[in-house]
């Protein structure tokens, strides 16, 4: 038997039918955030009370929904990028097929919604593409139109719990990886560990599983497989689930790419696998990866092809790439792929039959919505553009490998990982292929937004960058 673990088919937690107001507004449920992403990872909600929200759906000739600045999406802090202003306005529709309650906070639910236009414009109708959910709802009907694939998607959430931030970091421990000692019975992390895994269970979300990571203060929670839209709503559900009840108990959860320099960093790896229907052989490259589908391998090479601009979203800060080097089991910095290969950005995992990707190249100062459409649209056009597989399935890090070695399986001058984001804005605004995936009015406008995040993100000296940075994510 070749098979183990787990396993997940295309329909597994596959939407749910539509429930009606009535089914969602129990009389336990007193508020709604009416929530939304931003380009910068910022969660923003307003509250209404039950009563108001309902009456948003009363009139049947009436688009429920509330308005926002159109320059609330350049908002950086008190900060607003070029080519934002204090004119005009979307109206957020509430998506019913988001809603959670929030198990954190008694008595609120939250729902997710759509960007859209007041009224509609000609030739474009209500959509706006510089919406985070649109962008990836498009992509994902896109995949299943154009390509006859669905996607799959899980998310490693780590984060490290601290006590204090100012004036200087205080973690709840320094006991190591998967260790008993990081979650002693009564200690204050692991009552917030329990509650963090019961909220979400309560919330109908599937916990696979949490544990101790490796650096000082450090747990990862690790969630199922969604489709790509559910998969980032709940990853954002998630994370207010772990700021919200870690607060509750006094202490900060930070999902900081690297707060301690000489330990391990935080990621969000995203696990995704592909689904579609059986195609013919394709003998150009399956030697390079006899185990993976000619749609498999296309997705794969979509994304090695264009990995130092997809970094621009999924490793959007100047944080991000202290934690991206090779050597350290983060994913390593040169474009590759290996079987349960830690050391590249790209790591095969499942059995033969059930495989999925893990892209490491991702840490939790993304937006889920902007990280996973770039990732799974990448993929996308690969497939669409029946692109071959150009590396062999690397079984030790490029580092180490000697030069007849890295010949041997394809890498012997791959694409590198860019080292800092302004150099992932430049490969990002460079990449042609990127563009048509997220259209070229979206990449210009999320350029301008990060710019103007880098610099925000600047503190006074290194210590007041890391305090901005811990704070703020």
């Amino acid at each position: 038997m070749s098979a183990y673990g787990a396993l997940y088919t295309a329909h597994h937690n596959s939407p749910a039918p539509a429930q009606s107001l009535d089914d969602l507004l129990t009389p336990d449920i007193k508020f709604v955030r009416v929530q939304w992403i931003d380009f910068i990872n910022t969660t923003r909600y307003r509250v209404l009370s039950a009563n108001y929200f309902r009456r948003l759906f009363a009139d049947p000739n009436s688009r429920p929904g509330i308005t926002i600045s159109r320059g609330g999406l350049g908002v950086v802090g008190l900060q607003m990028t070029p080519g934002f202003d204090a004119v005009g306005e979307y109206l957020y529709v509430p998506d019913l097929g988001s809603w959670r309650v929030c198990t954190y906070a008694p008595s609120h639910a939250s729902v997710m919604g759509w960007f859209q236009e007041k009224t509609p414009l000609p030739n474009k109708g209500l959509a706006t593409h510089l919406c985070p959910r649109t962008l990836l709802h498009r992509i994902e009907r896109e995949a299943k139109e154009k390509a006859g694939v669905s996607f799959l998607v899980g998310v490693e959430s780590e984060f490290i719990l601290m006590s204090a931030t100012s004036p200087e970091f205080v973690v709840v421990n320094n006991a190591d990886w998967s260790t008993a000692a990081k979650m002693r019975t009564g200690s204050v992390e692991t009552i917030v560990l329990e509650e963090i895994a019961q909220c979400l269970l309560d919330a109908g979300i599937e916990l696979q599983l949490y544990h101790a990571e490796a650096a000082p203060g450090q747990y990862e929670v690790v969630t199922g497989p969604m489709t790509p839209l559910m998969a980032a709503d709940t990853l954002v559900f998630t994370r207010e689930t772990v700021y919200n009840v870690a607060n509750k108990h006094g202490l900060r959860a930070t999902f900081a790419p690297r707060v301690h320099a000489d330990s391990c960093g935080s990621g969000a790896h995203a696990h995704v696998s592909v689904h579609g229907p059986s195609t013919a052989s394709r003998a150009a490259d399956a030697a390079y990866a006899p185990d993976l589908t000619p749609t498999e391998r296309s997705f794969l090479q979509g994304i090695l092809g264009h990995i130092p601009g997809i970094c621009a979203l999924t490793l959007p800060t100047a944080a991000s790439y202290a934690r991206v080097a090779d050597g350290i089991w983060s994913g390593g910095t040169y474009a590759c792929w290996g079987t349960s290969n830690r050391e590249a950005p790209v790591r095969l995992c499942g059995p033969p039959g059930h495989r999925h990707f893990e892209v490491k190249s991702v840490d939790a100062t993304a937006t889920p919505h902007l990280a996973i459409a770039t990732i799974i649209g990448s993929g996308l056009k690969g497939i669409l553009n029946g692109e071959l597989l150009a590396v062999m399935d690397c079984p030790k890090p490029i580092p180490k490998m000697t030069s007849e070695e890295r010949a041997t399986f394809g890498v012997s001058n791959p694409l590198r990982l860019p080292k800092t984001i302004t150099d992932a804005r430049n490969a990002l605004a460079a990449d042609e292929n990127l563009k048509s995936v997220l259209g070229e009015e979206f990449v210009n406008t999320y350029i301008r937004v990060n710019e103007t995040m880098e610099k925000y993100m600047r503190g006074k000296d290194d210590k007041d960058t890391a305090r901005k940075l811990v704070e703020y994510f």
